[in-house]
């Protein structure tokens, strides 16, 4: 299988996200699971389509001065008010490599084009495979960022517990979103009993986002019966999902009132 090339660039996903990946690949999470977080990860399932090795982390940079400046009149285009990384990839595979590219996209002379006054800002999505230093947490705290920390009842108690850690961590630095993979637990089931009541807790943390698991047909937690799932429409197609909550927002990210925490006070 091919890896990722070591090349940033800015590409637009079907629900309208503008992805901006520091890094291809989610070594960690592959190492975990053959199949991803929850053995359904979307952007797994995605690479493997189109041929490339996601549990090879692939750091990736601008190939040029002339790119970098590309990319930043990209930004100053787009349809929506912000870039996003940790699409195809966890930027907390290398935390410090993420911190200099964004540097490097925000350096003196662009920087308001990424404070929310005037234009975009940038939303990290991570897991937290390893843990920002006390150092990188202040260099952070000058981006303006919104970092959202993926979450689930279907995680381990050492997972969830570390993300609720470091979500706590990021609020003094940033803006820190619990984003919260949601399932409709089966409560005939003791063990969806169980996880019902870690999932009901998770949601009473502050700046919270629903994010509706979407697996696949053979998943494990359908098998064993500790999930319930239902058809809905995705992106205009029927698709299998285990909705917890009815009214959890599935559509293009630009009609979303939270983009992603942008709009959280």
């Amino acid at each position: 299988m091919k890896t990722y090339l070591p090349y940033l660039s800015l590409n637009k996903n079907d629900r309208g996200i503008w992805d901006f990946d520091t890094t291809k690949g989610c070594a960690s999470g592959m190492a975990l699971d053959s199949k991803g977080c929850y053995g359904d990860c979307y952007a797994a399932r995605s690479a493997k389509i189109y041929g490339f090795n996601f549990g090879v982390s692939v750091d990736r940079n601008f190939r040029s001065e002339s790119d970098r400046q590309k990319i930043v009149n990209q930004i100053k285009k787009i349809d929506m008010p912000f870039i996003r990384i940790g699409c195809s990839g966890d930027p907390s595979e290398n935390w410090q490599h993420m911190i200099k590219v964004i540097g490097q996209l925000v350096n003196e002379s662009q920087l308001s084009l990424f404070d929310y006054r005037f234009s975009r800002q940038i939303v990290v999505i991570t897991r937290h495979w390893n843990l920002l230093t006390d150092a990188q947490l202040h260099q952070l705290a000058g981006f303006n960022l919104v970092i959202n920390t993926s979450v689930s009842a279907l995680d381990d108690v050492s997972l969830i517990n570390n993300s609720l850690i470091q979500y706590e961590r990021l609020k003094t630095f940033c803006k820190s979103v619990l984003r919260v993979i949601s399932c409709d637990f089966n409560t005939d089931n003791e063990d969806g009993r169980r996880k019902l009541r870690i999932q009901n807790q998770l949601f009473k943390n502050d700046n919270v986002i629903d994010t509706v698991f979407r697996p696949s047909k053979n998943n494990p937690f359908i098998l064993s019966g500790l999930i319930n799932t239902t058809k809905g429409n995705f992106m205009g197609k029927k698709t299998l999902m285990s909705k917890f909550n009815k009214k959890a927002y599935v559509g293009k990210c630009q009609n979303c009132k939270e983009m992603c925490g942008l709009t959280f006070n």
